[in-house]
């Protein structure tokens, strides 16, 4: 059976509680400091992102800069490429195979990776349409057999989808014929506006989005399960301040934002 996300409620949270528990931490510096903390995180943890770095800013008592891009592909905002062009960055949010390339690349600070979250592949259709059935992979394949169009992200699930799943479950390659790569959006933002009937994405990236119905997780055997992780970037001006960052994203006071998003928290060691 198709798994459910954990929770799919789409209200910002707004709760007092969780800021002052993020600011009691025994985590927080002793005084703010100018200097400001860069975070580049990936679409898979962002929407937990921007819930919890108001909170986090607090804690660590320094301001909190945040930029946004794919794990990895073409793109131009995708993490390895701002990197590259030299935008500053603390810290990068990214999937753990990408950071583990970062590191090999000479982006990423060695031994600084801490993963926060398990991420599954879901399927969302816009809202109102039918539901197709992706509860068995004779069901999933027979449902994109039939699609008119199919979106997916040109990030680490899209990387997946493309280049195994799709292959493995059509040889004749009529479901890459009709699939559609795409850039700098979410998936989910291209079915609402009618230009693909099925979009595949990181369950978080689609749960949190109007417009769209959540039809469920791809079957546990051809599921994909990314781990994201937090990392220092190479040359970090901030990297204790970055450190209580990733802390604050990882902590316990942290899993019910992470868990509504449509992510499995990590227990931290």
């Amino acid at each position: 059976m198709n798994k459910k996300p954990l929770a799919m409620n789409k209200k910002p949270l707004a709760s007092a509680l969780l800021a002052l528990s993020l600011t009691a931490s025994p985590f927080a510096l002793t005084s703010p400091a100018s200097a400001e903390v860069h975070v580049i995180s990936s679409g898979g943890f962002t929407a937990a992102y921007k819930e919890l770095v108001a909170g986090c800013e607090v804690k660590i008592g320094q301001k909190v800069v945040s930029a946004y891009g794919a794990s990895m592909g073409a793109a131009p905002d995708a993490i390895p490429n701002r990197l590259a062009r030299g935008e500053p960055a603390d810290i990068v949010i990214l999937a753990s195979d990408a950071f583990d390339k970062l590191v090999k690349d000479g982006k990423g600070m060695p031994g600084s990776r801490v993963d926060l979250v398990r991420s599954a592949i879901g399927l969302s259709v816009k809202a109102g349409a039918p539901k197709p059935d992706i509860s068995t992979v004779e069901a999933l394949k027979k449902t994109l057999l039939e699609a008119k169009s199919i979106a997916y992200s040109a990030s680490a699930s899209g990387t997946y989808l493309s280049e195994e799943l799709f292959p493995k479950l059509d040889p004749s390659g009529q479901v890459m014929a009709k699939s559609k790569k795409i850039f700098s959006e979410r998936v989910g933002t291209v079915v609402v506006r009618g230009e693909a009937e099925l979009g595949f994405q990181q369950v978080s990236e689609l749960v949190t989005i109007d417009g769209l119905d959540f039809v469920g997780t791809l079957p546990e055997e051809v599921q994909r399960v990314t781990v994201f992780s937090a990392g220092l970037a190479a040359g970090s001006k901030e990297p204790e301040a970055a450190k209580q960052l990733i802390a604050c994203l990882g902590s316990p006071e942290a899993a019910p934002v992470i868990k509504k998003t449509g992510l499995e928290p990590l227990p931290q060691k």
